[in-house]
């Protein structure tokens, strides 16, 4: 009687199963990070523009809502506590922009006296934000 014998199996590594591991990481580190960025302004109905605006780093944001409210990174304000709110925003970083959020409705005269308040503490650089309109019409 003849016995056989098995053949021996040679080990393989998978592929397919890696690669949806790997893709599977990927977009769950993508999605997370988008989670941890920080975003201080809040949502208002910016003027449009043709050109493409330039990134800025944006630490301090001075937002002006429709209805005259205004907002030190996301902290409500008012006319007479925003230079102090942006004095001690801008406490560790006094070189930054400010970047100005108003809305495309908001009174330009508040626009205008909060800058002015923006001033007075020392800010020299400002920022108007805006939102591209996709070309010239």
């Amino acid at each position: 009687m003849q016995i056989r014998q098995r053949p021996i199996k040679r080990a393989r590594i998978e592929i397919i199963p890696m690669i949806d591991v790997i893709f599977f990481l990927l977009v769950f580190f993508m999605v997370s990070s988008l989670a941890m960025t920080k975003i201080n302004s809040l949502p208002v109905a910016l003027p449009k523009t043709s050109s493409s605006p330039e990134a800025i780093k944006q630490n301090v944001i001075l937002t002006v809502k429709n209805d005259g409210t205004i907002f030190v990174n996301k902290s409500p304000a008012t006319l007479d506590s925003v230079g102090q709110q942006l004095a001690y925003e801008m406490h560790d970083n006094p070189q930054d922009t400010v970047v100005v959020n108003a809305d495309a409705g908001a009174n330009y005269g508040i626009v205008v006296q909060v800058m002015d308040r923006a001033r007075k503490i020392g800010v020299r650089k400002f920022a108007l934000a805006t939102e591209a309109n996709g070309g010239a019409k």
